[in-house]
């Protein structure tokens, strides 16, 4: 079996790997892979498909499988599958990060220090106890960010329409979601219901000075709409380390709105996280042989 590492996984992945066959992490060996790890980077489209005849499985390190023509991949006969729950806690943590910065004021009061200001009279804080946050999705990763904002008092409503209760959150609609929250915390996959799912209608529907963090997907928002709110001030602060494309296209409104914290698509990129993402893509790989001996 030849297992090609196509992205940035583990460094230590690839010896754990070798008991299952031949690891290359050469793509110029993509037509001879039976398994490949992919990340965000490959774009597993018809094509690419179709350069690997021998190809069983794709394993995304990560959640989202939008990068993954799930449609052909199954037509072609090829398992997919992710490792969700690895990453939980470190896009978790990078939500609550963001969703930290902005009432906290943290990039500002760093900045007016570089340059030699003591800005101490300027810098008017909030806090987030007493505050609600809005989940946007309550799965893995919304129910370990739902973990830490209760820990810092705030109230927790989520919408999801697949999850009928929820151990932290009062599940409610999503318009009373928009209306009820002061932060709003994005956790849905890429899909025709979620693309633009953030636009002028649902921004119109939310509290004036909203706070919206992203670490879903850059595409669940439009750009223009949320730049608009921004210059506006309906908008508080967009926090986000999601983007339409990895890096952004230098014309984002994004890039160069107001009240806007942006990271470059790093939630995931934690050490202890590539490592349980291993440890996932390793059960994988035990249970894909054992299937097919």
């Amino acid at each position: 079996m030849v297992i090609l590492i196509s992205d940035a996984f583990d460094d230590k992945l690839p010896k754990r790997l070798e008991r299952f066959g031949e690891v290359t992490d050469d793509p110029a060996r993509l037509a001879e892979a039976d398994v490949v790890l992919v990340r965000s980077k490959t774009k597993c489209t018809k094509e690419w498909i179709d350069s690997a005849p021998n190809l069983k499985l794709i394993i995304r390190g990560g959640v989202g499988l939008d990068n993954i023509d799930l449609g052909y991949a199954k037509e072609k006969g090829i398992a997919v599958h992710n490792t969700a729950s690895a990453s939980a806690i470190a896009v978790a943590e990078m939500a609550f990060a963001l969703m930290v910065a902005v009432p906290t004021r943290l990039v500002e009061a760093h900045q007016s220090m570089k340059e030699g200001r003591w800005a101490k009279k300027e810098m008017k804080r909030t806090e987030l106890y007493g505050k609600t946050l809005g989940l946007i999705g309550a799965g893995n990763i919304g129910t370990e960010l739902a973990r830490r904002a209760a820990a810092f008092g705030m109230t927790v409503i989520a919408f999801d329409p697949i999850i009928t209760s929820h151990e932290i959150a009062e599940l409610v609609p999503f318009d009373e979601l928009l209306a009820r929250a002061d932060f709003i915390s994005l956790h849905v996959p890429l899909t025709e219901k979620t693309r633009g799912m953030i636009d002028s209608e649902s921004i119109a529907k939310m509290k004036d000075g909203v706070v919206v963090v992203n670490t879903a997907r850059g595409q669940c928002v439009v750009e223009e709409d949320m730049a608009a709110a921004l210059e506006s001030g309906k908008v508080r602060a967009y926090a986000t380390d999601v983007w339409y494309s990895d890096p952004p296209e230098p014309t984002s409104p994004i890039l160069s709105a107001p009240n806007v914290i942006m990271t470059p698509h790093i939630g995931a990129s934690t050490k202890e996280n590539m490592g349980r993402i291993g440890d996932v893509v390793v059960e994988l790989l035990e249970d894909f042989t054992k299937r097919t001996a």
